[in-house]
């Protein structure tokens, strides 16, 4: 470092040397020649330099514009944000409209294979009322021809009963609570028995327990149960699928079997709902159950590598 000090120091002496001439012959009309060359070679060595520190200081210059801008740019951002917010909600609304549509639709077909005549409705709330822990309010009522005790379902079976109506609410009473209870038999049997629901609040599990009239009646796991039929079809019509076995509890000595039962509807997850406003001609039995599983797999159509080898 301290040999190349006084070399730093000539450089830097001689180019104050070369500024200072530069002035004087800049300031002469006579050597107008001299200046121009001097000035065309500091261009060609300083206009890349020059090139480079605007492209470095480029964004900055673009932010500070953006900075001046920003009420308007900010009053931009806001109305993306709500069309954002916007667009979101008409997605969430159609797949919603889409899930409420297949609700619908399996409905209507469950209604159609058991001949009862129905009125659409959604499930508004679920709620703890006037003493039964497990209850849910219907957005139809008197004004739709729904009356106290008529049977409610879905797609999937059996939901519960009407407990009470206004104009245009009416308030059911599901399969599930701890006061509710519809006559049952086994499926292809003619075995009958009483099914209890369980739940005394809405924390509770959404079991129902199973009572055979007939304590020496045979009854295993997996097998489901259907509706008995109330007369006139009130409070139940015939034929709704209630629930699968789950698990048969057998108490020596006891008057009845007991079994423990999942239900064949959702109850957590109801949104489409019908209320049967007239009960079918005839009682349909099991043809509103869906097929067992092994029976859709012994109907599906074998692979092609099945038929080659053939």
């Amino acid at each position: 470092m301290r040999r190349g000090a006084p070399r730093q120091r000539l450089v830097l002496t001689v180019l104050l040397v070369v500024s200072c001439a530069l002035v004087v012959l800049d300031s002469r009309e006579d050597t107008a020649f001299v200046t121009d060359g001097a000035r065309a070679a500091g261009e060609m060595v300083f206009t890349p330099v020059s090139a480079g520190v605007s492209a470095a200081t480029s964004p900055v210059g673009d932010a500070y514009r953006a900075l001046t801008a920003a009420p308007n740019a900010r009053e931009r951002i806001d109305e993306l944000e709500e069309r954002n917010r916007e667009l979101t909600a008409e997605l969430e609304a159609r797949d919603l409209d889409e899930q409420r549509s297949a609700e619908l639709e399996e409905l209507l077909h469950l209604s159609g294979l058991g001949g009862y005549e129905i009125v659409p409705a959604q499930a508004v709330t679920r709620v703890d009322s006037q003493g039964f822990s497990d209850t849910i309010t219907l957005d139809v009522g008197e004004r739709d021809g729904i009356e106290p005790d008529m049977t409610v379902v879905n797609g999937d079976g059996l939901v519960g009963r009407v407990l009470r109506v206004g104009t245009k609410t009416a308030t059911v009473l599901l399969l599930t609570d701890g006061a509710s209870s519809v006559g049952a038999r086994l499926e292809g049997a003619s075995e009958m028995g009483i099914a209890h629901g369980t739940a005394r609040s809405l924390d509770e599990s959404s079991s129902i327990r199973f009572e055979l009239l007939d304590a020496d009646a045979s009854v295993s796991s997996g097998e489901r149960l259907v509706t008995m039929g109330s007369h006139g079809g009130t409070p139940f019509v015939p034929g709704v699928p209630v629930g699968t076995v789950k698990e048969v509890q057998d108490t020596p000595g006891a008057l009845t079997r007991t079994a423990e039962v999942t239900p064949a509807v959702d109850i957590g997850s109801l949104n489409i709902v019908g209320v049967v406003v007239s009960e079918p001609e005839r009682d349909p039995r099991d043809s509103v159950l869906p097929p067992k599983p092994d029976e859709d797999a012994a109907q599906a159509p074998r692979d092609d590598g099945a038929e080659d080898e053939e």
